[in-house]
């Protein structure tokens, strides 16, 4: 059986897949500061890194995380309310490309920008909200 993936859905998949691998370069990192067999055999998770990037991405990866909480339930209810348009599609292509600059943003020190890609994440995830809220609000 083949299903096509509508838009809203299809920007869900890959934005949810790029923020599970969003942990490859602060590993890659720790496994060159530390080697391979220290990286690795870290049994309570504590080992640290120097690089204050690689502290940041950590902060960027969570922060992805934390927002996806939010933004996956809001297309999985577009998606079983057919609210589906533009302006939802749309909105969940933004809510990517903001979500990967902040990441970004985030890992090399850039405070207006990564306020800014933040800001238009929250805003294409309210955006969202409003579309499936607006029937019952009126």
């Amino acid at each position: 059986m083949t299903t096509s993936l509508s838009t809203e859905m299809f920007w869900l998949v890959i934005t949810t897949t790029m923020t599970g691998l969003f942990w490859i370069p602060y590993i890659l990192n720790r496994l060159l500061e530390q080697g391979i067999l220290n990286g690795l055999w870290d049994p309570h998770g504590s080992t640290d890194t120097s690089k204050a990037w690689a502290r940041r991405m950590m902060q960027a990866h969570a922060n992805a995380i934390e927002n996806l909480a939010i933004f996956a339930p809001l297309v999985l209810a577009v998606e079983l309310t057919g609210s589906n348009s533009s302006a939802t599609a749309t909105a969940c292509m933004i809510y990517f490309f903001a979500r990967l600059v902040h990441y970004l943003a985030f890992s090399f020190a850039i405070p207006v920008l990564r306020v800014l890609t933040f800001l238009t994440g929250v805003s294409a995830q309210l955006l969202i909200a409003s579309v499936l809220l607006g029937p019952a609000l009126y």
